[in-house]
C-alpha cells in the first residue's frame, strides 16, 4: 500500500508535469515563422537557440529533408514534423519506467525504440543529413537527451522506492556509478575523433549476445548449482514478501562491514560480500563501453552484478538504478547545460509522468516475480539489444527496430 503522503506527493508531481506539459502546448507567438512570415537566422517557427536558426537554414518545400511551412505542426512545433500522440507516449512511457524499475536495465534502449521508431523521430531526423546536416546533428541530440531524461526520472524513482524497501547495496551502487561518471568523461575525451564507432558496433553487439548467453547460462540447472547463495536469498526474500511487508522489511540489505578494500552485507539472512574498487573499475569499462554507443550501461551493470558479485536480482535492479542515475545526471548536465541540446518539454513531461508510474509498480510487482524468470526476462531483452547492434556493425542495417 502506498502512505497518504506519499500518494499526495506523487500528486504534486504529476500536477507539475501536467503544468509544464500545457505551458508548452500553448499556441507560437505571433511573431514565429510562418508562411507569411520568412525565418531568421535568430530563430524559426517560434524556435530560438541552435536548433531555431538550423531551422532557418533549412530549405523549404514538400520534399524530405525540407521544411514545408504550410504543413500541420508536430514535434517541436515544427512544421510537418511527426506529430506525436502524447497518450501513446505515456503508456510507452509507463513500458520504460516499469522495465527499467523491474530488471534494472533496458531504460534508454526502449526509450529510444519509442522515439526512433514508434514516434518516426529517426527517419525525420535522417532526411535532413543530406539538406541541413547540422539540423540532423541538433535532432539527434534532442533525442538522444529526450531518452536520458526518462531514464534518468526512471533511476530516481527506482533508487527511491528500492531505498525504502532495503534492496539497494549503497555502497556497491556509489562504486558503480563513480567509476562510471568517471569513465563517462575521461572515455569520450581521450578517443573523439580517433575512433569510428561503426567498426566496435558489430563486436559490441557480439559482446552483448555473450553476456545474454551468460546469463541464460545462470538459469539452467548446472548454472543455478554454481548460484546455490544467490537462489538461496532469492527464495528467502520471496517467502519474507509473501509473509508481509513487516518481514519483508526485516530480509532485506544490512550492512556489516565496510572499508576501501572489502564491504560485506546480509540479504534475506545470507551473507555477500564485494571489493569496492574492483566495482569502480568494473564500472569504469561498462562506462567506456557505453560511451561509445551513447546509451546508458543498466545491461551491462546487471550481468556484472549477477555473475561477477554474484547478487540476487531482487537487489540487483535497486542497485543498477543508484550507478546508472549518477552517470544519467553528468551526462544530462552535459547535452542540456553545457551543449544547450533542445528538449520538447511538453513531449518530456508526459512521458516522465508515465516513467514515474512504471517505476512506482516496478519494484511492487517484481517481487512477486521469481528471480529465475527475472533473468530470462534480461536474456530476451539482451538477445534483442544484440541482434541489433551485431546486425548493424557487421551488415550496415539493423534487423530489428530502431533501424
Amino acid at each position: 500500500m502506498i502512505h497518504p503522503d506519499e500518494a499526495r506527493f506523487w500528486t504534486a508531481v504529476f500536477a507539475v508535469l501536467l503544468i509544464l506539459t500545457a505551458a508548452d502546448m500553448a499556441p507560437f507567438p505571433a511573431g514565429a515563422a510562418g508562411p507569411d512570415r520568412p525565418a531568421t537566422a535568430a530563430g524559426a517557427y517560434g524556435l530560438s537557440g541552435k536548433i531555431g536558426a538550423a531551422l532557418a537554414q533549412t530549405p523549404t518545400g514538400t520534399g524530405p529533408g525540407r521544411i514545408d511551412p504550410r504543413a500541420p505542426r508536430g514535434f517541436a512545433g515544427i512544421p510537418g514534423a511527426p506529430r506525436i500522440d502524447y497518450a501513446a507516449a505515456f503508456l510507452w512511457a509507463v513500458w520504460v519506467g516499469w522495465i527499467f524499475s523491474t530488471v534494472g536495465a533496458f531504460g534508454g534502449i526502449m526509450a529510444g525504440v519509442g522515439h526512433l521508431t514508434i514516434f518516426g523521430l529517426g527517419a525525420y531526423a535522417a532526411a535532413f543529413k543530406g539538406t541541413n546536416p547540422t539540423l540532423n546533428a541538433l535532432l539527434t541530440d534532442s533525442i538522444r537527451a529526450s531518452n536520458q531524461v526518462l531514464v534518468a526520472a526512471a533511476a530516481l524513482i527506482s533508487t527511491w522506492n528500492f531505498l525504502r524497501m532495503r534492496r539497494i547495496v549503497v555502497p556497491l551502487g556509489l562504486a558503480l556509478g563513480l567509476g562510471s561518471v568517471t569513465g563517462a568523461v575521461l572515455i569520450p575525451w581521450l578517443t573523439a575523433g580517433r575512433v569510428h564507432l561503426r567498426e566496435y558496433v558489430g563486436y559490441f553487439g557480439l559482446a552483448v549476445l555473450v553476456i545474454g548467453g551468460f546469463l541464460f547460462y545462470g538459469t539452467t540447472a548446472r548454472g543455478r548449482r554454481r548460484s546455490a547463495k544467490a537462489r538461496e536469498a532469492a527464495e528467502a526474500f520471496r517467502r519474507s514478501a509473501r509473509a508481509g511487508t513487516e518481514a519483508e522489511a526485516a530480509s532485506g540489505v544490512r550492512l556489516e562491514r565496510f572499508s576501501p578494500t572489502r564491504v560485506e552485507f546480509r540479504f534475506s539472512g545470507v551473507p555477500f560480500g564485494f571489493n569496492p574498487l574492483l566495482a569502480a573499475a568494473g564500472g569504469l569499462v561498462i562506462a567506456g563501453l557505453s560511451a561509445f554507443l551513447g546509451i546508458g550501461g543498466g545491461f551491462l551493470y546487471v550481468p556484472f552484478m549477477t555473475g561477477v558479485v554474484g547478487l540476487p536480482m531482487f537487489i540487483v535492479a535497486g542497485t543498477s538504478a543508484l550507478a546508472v542515475l549518477l552517470s544519467m545526471v553528468v551526462s544530462l548536465f552535459t547535452y542540456v547545460v553545457v551543449k544547450g541540446t533542445f528538449l520538447s518539454w511538453s513531449l518530456v513531461g508526459a512521458e516522465t509522468a508515465g516513467v514515474i508510474a512504471g517505476a512506482m509498480i516496478g519494484p511492487r510487482t517484481q517481487k512477486y516475480i521469481p528471480d529465475l524468470w527475472l533473468k530470462r526476462i534480461f536474456v530476451v531483452l539482451a538477445l534483442y539489444v544484440g541482434l541489433r547492434y551485431f546486425s548493424k556493425g557487421f551488415f550496415g542495417q539493423s534487423w530489428l527496430p530502431p533501424y
